[in-house]
Formats: structure tokens, C-alpha cells, sequence
């Protein structure tokens, strides 16, 4: 009995990185040859000691790889790529950062603490129950060479003919060597992209370009870029939830013809998905495209001209609204060069958090209009990073009267009235469903913000980080933003008529697509002097 139960603890420990790659029980009709590979290997090996350390070994080559298929699962439903050994690690804590947020940082120790308890008690299992058909094999070794020899005879024909089972996942199951295999080529593949990444850092034409000649097309203009946390094309295109999407950019596009503004919009693909934002944001800045956390610091360590920069070379007055710091941001300094930056800890926000969203996007946008736009000011250019359609999507906010707004203790009864994430997230439909809302909700602020304040001095830039993650925008899905500028200026918007964009807030599906780092080189050619 303890035989049969240390073969079946083997087998289901070698087969679990493709059970959880597909996600299918099927793969389970695999035949994982390494499993017995490695207990041969032991029954061979004269010395007991030297079976403890290669049975230990060998586990803990098997849960390792067990790890990575769930890592890699998990990066591919949140960020749209696998997990990465040489650029993830960093943001493997951001995920951790996100876990802590959307529930608490001692709940998210604990399950993290439980998770490496799991993987060192799976190690010592899978290792007794090696040894222990180790053992076993070495009592009847003539039946083993019989058994071994017609098990390594059919996987070699399994392997030759390239069964499959479950799509991706061949019979002849070789899981261990294939994520070896995955896991060296990444290194490889990342040295190129580094080497190329650095080619294109050294090459900025536009910081040779004296300040006069930058933005002369914007002269006077007060400039916003305007992320939306999450707004993907999922959200406006041949989905569940993008006709409320879409009907809030249809209405909004008629307000603001109403009130004499004029809109452009189109997509753009972005360099990141389902999260790690500041990668999007400084792709759009820097025109480079930075898809890691370590492209991310080797770049902000340096002195390329970013947006904000150039605004600032350019004489205006530069600030970054970001609701969702807490602590000081040196690089908005250093790399960015704004001159202000607003964060959570100075917006004066009393009111409630909603989940990851500690501040509603409608509050963000009164404390812009009242402490900056409204305020004697020189033409100021700002990056505002809006939050509230930021996973989980619950409770969300929704809007109260401008002028009532205050400290934001207004919204304090709001989040009891939405469910918790831990409700919400058992059903992929409801968190569809709740993410469509909060980007008709970051949408319908917008709108309602640029038609109570009426400014003909502005210009708005309004894009999507990225695309919601994959529960939301399924297994395929793409990188596009939709992005739109807005202005009442006609001069504005007749200077990108060469991009042919489409009119109004929503972009159809033939809309023209962009690179996300195109957009820099192409927004200061065609706002040049």
C-alpha cells in the first residue's frame, strides 16, 4: 500500500506543472519520464546517503518546477506573460504589494507564509516517496528492468509522434527538462532585448532640441496626461460590458460638442498588461518601449528627455498627481523633473479607501481644478494617474455634486455599499461586470469635470495604462489603450489631422494603432514651434 501510495504522490508531482499550465485534468494522461528517470537513478546508487541527497535533490527540482508552471500561471492571467527569472523578480513584489492592499499586509504574510510551508512539506514527501520506490525497485529488479524498459520504449514513440492530449501538454511528458529549457532561454532572450534596449536609450534626437523650439504649438496651454487605470480596448470593443463603456464615451463625446470641445481618439499598444502601470507610463514619457521593472530602473537612473522634462524645458510648470503613493517619489524629481508632486499623503483626502483605490478619481479631479487650475497659475503641465478603475474593481465609488465634495467625508458611507472583493472574485462574470463600471465611472467623472469647469485653456491627453487583467480581458487578448486629446481649440486638434484619428471619445475598430513609445517622438514633431 505505501508503494502504491509513494507512486501516485510521484506521479502527481512530476505531472503538476502541466496540470497547472492547462488547467485541464487531462494532462494528467501524460507519461512523466524524468519521475522514473530519477528513482532508477536512486535504485542504482549503492550508497544510502548519497540516495537521501539525490532523492532531496531531485524533489526539490520537481517543486521548483512546480512553482514556476504556478507563477508562470498566475503572471499570465494578471500581466499577459509568464513569469520571467532574469526581469520578474521585481515584479513578483509588486505583486505581493497589490495582495497586501486588496486585503491586509498580515493576511497577505500569512498565505505567503503558508505557500512556502506548502512547497518545503511537498519537498520531504515527494523525497520519502522516492526512496521509498527506490527500495522497492531494488527488490525486484528483474520485473523493474521489464517495466522500465517498456515505459522508456512507449514514451519514445509517444515522443515521435508528438501526442497530445491537452493542446500544448505532449503524452510524453517531459516537464522538468521543457521548464529548464523555458527558464535558460529567457536568459538568453533577455541579454539580446538588453543589449538593444541600451541602443535605443543612447539614441534621443529630441534632447539636442533647443527649449525654444520645443511645444510652440501648445504655447499658453495648460497640458494634462490623463492615465485611466486599466482602461483597455476590451472595454469598448465586442465584449459583455463594453456597451455601458461605450455609451458613456457616446454621451460624453455629445457633452462635450456641447461645450465646444473637439476630440481625436485612437489605440495604442501598450507596453505592459493587467498591471505594473509606471512601465506604461514610462513608455508614453521617454518614447522607449520599457516592459520590466529592470528596463524601468536603468532608464529613470538616467537622463532621458521625457515628456514632463520637455514641458518643463519648455517653460512650463510641471506636476504629477499620483492618488495611489503614499511615500516620497524621488525619481518624479530626479528622472521626470516635475516641479510639484501630489500624493496621497498632501491631496487633504478624509475619506474612505476603496480597496486599492484609496482616493475616488472625482475627488482627484476637484483637487486639481481647486488647488491648481483654479489658482493664478503659469501654463502648467501635469500627469495625473487616475485609480479608481484599478483591480478589484470593489466597492466602487460613485459621483457626488462637485461643490460638495470637501475633504472627501462625503463618500465615507460609500464602500459599505459595494461588495468585498473576496465576494466579487468568486465569479469572473461579476468582476467583468464591476470592472465595465468603474470605467464608466473614471470616464463619467471626466466628462462631467471638463463640462462644470469649462476651460478653454486646456488640453487633455486621455489614455489607458493597459488591459485589465486576464479574467477580465481573456487568455488572447491584446496590449491596445484607446487614447483620445481633447481641446476647444481647433489649432490643437488641426495640428494632428495628418494622424488621421478617429472623431469623438471612442475609437472604432479600424482606428489607427500605435506603438505606445511612439507617441513621444510624434507628439513633440507635431507640437514643435
Amino acid at each position: 500500500m505505501r508503494s502504491v501510495s509513494s507512486a501516485v504522490i510521484v506521479f502527481f508531482g512530476v505531472i503538476a506543472p502541466g496540470l497547472i499550465s492547462s488547467g485541464s485534468v487531462l494532462a494528467l494522461l501524460r507519461v512523466p519520464l524524468e519521475a522514473l528517470l530519477a528513482i532508477v537513478i536512486l535504485a542504482i546508487l549503492p550508497w544510502a546517503p548519497a540516495r537521501r541527497v539525490v532523492a532531496s535533490l531531485a524533489a526539490m527540482v520537481f517543486v521548483t518546477t512546480i512553482v514556476s508552471a504556478a507563477l508562470d500561471r498566475g503572471f499570465l492571467s494578471a500581466v499577459g506573460h509568464p513569469f520571467n527569472v532574469v526581469t520578474g523578480w521585481p515584479e513578483l513584489v509588486s505583486a505581493y504589494g497589490v495582495l497586501s492592499d486588496s486585503t491586509r499586509p498580515s493576511v497577505a504574510a500569512v498565505i505567503v507564509g503558508l505557500l512556502v510551508l506548502a512547497a518545503a512539506v511537498l519537498v520531504l514527501v515527494l523525497t520519502r516517496a522516492m526512496l521509498q520506490l527506490a527500495a522497492v525497485i531494488r527488490h525486484h529488479p528483474r520485473a523493474t528492468r521489464i517495466g522500465a524498459t517498456a515505459i522508456a520504449g512507449g514514451w519514445i514513440v509517444l515522443a515521435l509522434v508528438g501526442a497530445q492530449v491537452v493542446r500544448g501538454q505532449p503524452v510524453a511528458a517531459a516537464d522538468t527538462v521543457r521548464m529548464i529549457m523555458t527558464k535558460a532561454n529567457q536568459v538568453t532572450t533577455a541579454r539580446a532585448e538588453q543589449a538593444a534596449f541600451e541602443r535605443a536609450v543612447a539614441t534621443d534626437d529630441f534632447k539636442k532640441v533647443p527649449a525654444s523650439d520645443l511645444l510652440g504649438g501648445l504655447k499658453g496651454k495648460d497640458v494634462i496626461i490623463a492615465f485611466i487605470e486599466s482602461y483597455g480596448q476590451v472595454a469598448v470593443q465586442n465584449t459583455t460590458f463594453s456597451k455601458g463603456v461605450d455609451d458613456v464615451l457616446l454621451k460624453g463625446t455629445a457633452d462635450l460638442a456641447a461645450h465646444g470641445y473637439s476630440e481625436r481618439s485612437a489605440f495604442l499598444t501598450s507596453s505592459t498588461f493587467g498591471g505594473i502601470s509606471w512601465l506604461a507610463h514610462s513608455t508614453l514619457q521617454t518614447g522607449l518601449r520599457i516592459d520590466s521593472q529592470h528596463k524601468y530602473d536603468q532608464v529613470t537612473s538616467g537622463s532621458r528627455l521625457t515628456l514632463s522634462a520637455a514641458f518643463k524645458k519648455a517653460g512650463w510648470r510641471t506636476v504629477s498627481v499620483v492618488p495611489s503613493n503614499d511615500q516620497p517619489w524621488s525619481i518624479g524629481e530626479s528622472f521626470y523633473h516635475f516641479d510639484i508632486e501630489i500624493n496621497s499623503q498632501n491631496m487633504g483626502y478624509r475619506g474612505p479607501n476603496f480597496s486599492y483605490a484609496r482616493i475616488p478619481d472625482q475627488f482627484t479631479w476637484a483637487y486639481f481644478q481647486k488647488n491648481e487650475l483654479a489658482q493664478p497659475h503659469p501654463p502648467l503641465m501635469a500627469e495625473i494617474d487616475f485609480v479608481s478603475s484599478h483591480t478589484p474593481w470593489t466597492p466602487l465609488p460613485h459621483e457626488v455634486p462637485w461643490e460638495s465634495i470637501g475633504d472627501g467625508s462625503i463618500f465615507d458611507p460609500q464602500p459599505a455599499q459595494g461588495l468585498a472583493p473576496s465576494v466579487v472574485w468568486q465569479s469572473a462574470q461579476h468582476v467583468q461586470l464591476l470592472y465595465g463600471q468603474s470605467v464608466q465611472y473614471s470616464m463619467s467623472t471626466l466628462f462631467s469635470f471638463l463640462t462644470t469647469y469649462d476651460n478653454p485653456n486646456l488640453v487633455l491627453v486621455v489614455l489607458g495604462d493597459h488591459q485589465p487583467a486576464s479574467v477580465v480581458s481573456g487568455a488572447d487578448a491584446n496590449h491596445a489603450v484607446p487614447i483620445s486629446i481633447i481641446s476647444k481649440d481647433s489649432a490643437i486638434i488641426n495640428r494632428i489631422s495628418s494622424w488621421r484619428w478617429d472623431p469623438g471619445m471612442l475609437p472604432s475598430p479600424n482606428a489607427p494603432l500605435w506603438r505606445m513609445d511612439e507617441f513621444r517622438d510624434r507628439f513633440l514633431t507635431a507640437y514643435r514651434q
